[in-house]
């Protein structure tokens, strides 16, 4: 996956919850996802990088906060929160015979996201949503382009 950053231009401001001229996307599957969003009737409100979690990193025991990717509002009353991730970054590194320095940042990289992963998901039990991570796949099964 390429790294993209740029604004996205909210087509239905309405929908958005939060300033509709500052929506920042960090990857095109963001981009699609927040086109998918404003174009999607079930949808009723989202918005991007507006829910913070706090939580306790494993790596080196500080509390951090956890800017989630998306919140979305649907028509039929439920709420998530959203993390986009490549599908490798879901997985533990696969582990190498040397442990080179791009391993162990794999390692760190993964062990930070379980942390905040696991302190969303929390937090959305307690609020009455549902945290999900949309990968690659995810976002193919739902029709949305990927590029």
């Amino acid at each position: 996956m390429k790294f993209y950053k740029g604004k996205y231009k909210v087509k239905h401001p309405s929908k958005y919850e939060g300033d509709f001229n500052n929506v920042v996307y960090r990857s095109m599957w963001e981009r699609q996802a927040f086109k998918w969003l404003d174009e999607t009737p079930s949808v009723i409100g989202w918005s991007s990088e507006q829910v913070v979690v706090p939580y306790r990193c494993k790596t080196d025991g500080k509390i951090h906060r956890y800017f989630v990717d998306l919140f979305i509002r649907m028509k039929n009353g439920k709420l998530y929160l959203i993390e986009i991730k490549p599908d490798k970054q879901t997985q533990p590194p696969k582990q190498s015979r040397r442990k080179t320095k791009k391993y162990l940042r794999e390692v760190m990289t993964y062990a930070k996201n379980q942390s905040k992963w696991e302190a969303a998901a929390a937090f959305a039990h307690k609020h009455d949503m549902e945290f999900r991570i949309w990968t690659e796949h995810t976002l193919k099964s739902m029709g949305i382009k990927i590029l």
